[in-house]
């Protein structure tokens, strides 16, 4: 019984080898080229369980995914003027063509992706030779990336391969190019910031000129103004004194020489030498030599 089992189990074995061999699974993710002697037979590109002759064909799988290209160092072009700038980009590419991708790489990712480094590299050459440094690293990137992916793209279709994107990462100066570039915008950023002093310092001496004119104007009008008002008021006081004065003349007078005594002779010490006859003591000749009638 045993021994009977024995090649039935072999043969069991072989069978299952025979239909895992015929038997082989498409993901989803992928496409599969289905080779017969070594040359393509059939590219199958829905997914599932398909069939295939064991020992004359055989199978290879592709991904179909969205892969990135990613430069392990960045490259070095040249822009107008010969101004050197480096660049660090990645691309975003699939297999688009399996058939003509295996033709063209043998379906070698290793060899796609050296394929294109090297495309990339010459538009991202051509397209930054025709630029300013300028328009390379602000103004307008945007539009290198899509010129420069449209370009790619038409070229790597040759291969079966698809450029869905390519970014620039960063975009930067050498460090000897950099030094030189810090120190010209240096000497400009010093040289606008002067600038603005020198104006500054023109406009406060214009305004404190303009301040100081107005404040010799206001003291002008005002002690103008001032005098007009002092003089007035003296005349108007001249006027009342005279006024007054002019109703009793001997009076005004006697005040008059009232005034001049008390302003002659203020202390104890002061000494004015006159004649007897003299006007200025007219009064006192009167209050001393006549009465009252007699001074009538």
């Amino acid at each position: 019984m045993m021994r009977a089992l024995g090649p039935v189990a072999a043969v069991l074995i072989v069978a299952a080898l025979l239909v895992s061999s015929t038997l082989f699974t498409v993901d989803q993710r992928q496409n599969a080229i289905v080779f017969q002697l070594g040359e393509v037979k059939e590219v199958i590109q829905k997914p599932g369980l398909h069939l295939k002759w064991p020992l004359l064909q055989n199978v290879r799988l592709f991904d179909m995914r969205i892969l990135t290209y990613d430069d392990l160092e960045p490259l070095r072009f040249l822009t107008q003027g010969n101004r050197p700038v480096l660049v660090d980009s990645f691309v975003k590419w699939r297999i688009n063509d399996v058939r003509q991708y295996y033709v063209s790489v043998q379906g070698d990712e290793f060899r796609a992706s050296t394929r294109i480094r090297q495309t990339i590299s010459g538009t991202l050459r051509e397209e930054f030779g025709t630029r300013s440094l300028h328009d390379v690293v602000s103004g307008e990137r945007e539009a290198i990336m899509s010129q420069v992916r449209e370009k790619v793209d038409q070229d790597l279709k040759r291969i079966g391969v698809e450029i869905i994107d390519v970014r620039l990462k960063r975009v930067d100066l050498p460090q000897d190019v950099s030094e030189s570039v810090y120190r010209r915008m240096e000497a400009e950023r010093k040289r606008i910031a002067n600038e603005l002093r020198s104006t500054g310092a023109a406009d406060a001496e214009k305004i404190r000129a303009d301040a100081d004119r107005q404040r010799e104007v206001l003291l002008a009008e005002a002690y103008r103004d001032a005098q007009r008002v002092r003089g007035e008021g003296d005349a108007k006081a001249a006027a009342t004194y005279a006024a007054a004065f002019s109703q009793n003349p001997e009076f005004f007078a006697f005040y008059r020489s009232m005034d001049a005594y008390r302003n002659t002779f203020r202390g104890r010490n002061d000494l004015m030498l006159l004649e007897s006859n003299s006007d200025f003591l007219r009064y006192f000749r009167d209050s001393m030599g006549r009465s009252p009638a007699q001074r009538k």
